[in-house]
């Protein structure tokens, strides 16, 4: 399995920290990339972050690390409640896919209960604000050690070889 995790974002979070602070808090999503790349230097994974408010621009990202990734940790935002095509593009994907929210979606708006991606993910992380990023990036490695452990590639099964 690759050590190459997606961190994807959906709309709106490239306003963290400008937009309704007492809720999403005043951290900067230049503030959550800088934390998940020193976690995943330290968990040796090779980190793809990417924000968009463009549906389509989510998907094409999922279809890039179902070819290169080891898993992909996903804040859908708003599209959470409406993307069935984003939640096809996570379907087409084998490997574990972590659902975050920053906030309680569970204590919001009755519409933000409903979460189309929660179908696919493997695990979701709602309510521990910007630290569910590095949560699931460490619930992630965990499993690509995991993996590595009972699947192990045959340089490195081979390498004690005489």
């Amino acid at each position: 399995m690759s050590r190459v995790v997606y961190v994807l974002n959906g709309p709106n979070l490239n306003l963290l920290g400008k937009r309704q602070p007492q809720i999403y808090g005043y951290e900067t999503l230049a503030d959550v990339e800088r934390e998940c790349r020193k976690v995943a230097q330290e968990l040796k994974l090779e980190l793809h972050f990417h924000q968009s408010n463009r549906e389509y621009e989510i998907i094409d990202w999922i279809h890039e690390a179902r070819e290169t990734a080891g898993g992909v940790v996903i804040n859908p935002a708003a599209f959470t409640h409406t993307s069935v095509a984003i939640l096809d593009a996570l379907n087409a994907c084998e490997f574990p896919v972590f659902e975050i929210h920053i906030s309680n979606v569970h204590q919001r708006e009755g519409f933000r209960h409903h979460s189309y991606i929660s179908a696919r993910a493997t695990g979701v992380i709602a309510g521990f604000g910007t630290q569910g990023y590095l949560l699931a990036l460490r619930r992630l490695a965990f499993l690509i050690d995991a993996n590595e452990r009972s699947h192990p590639s045959p340089s490195r099964a081979g390498s004690n070889a005489a």
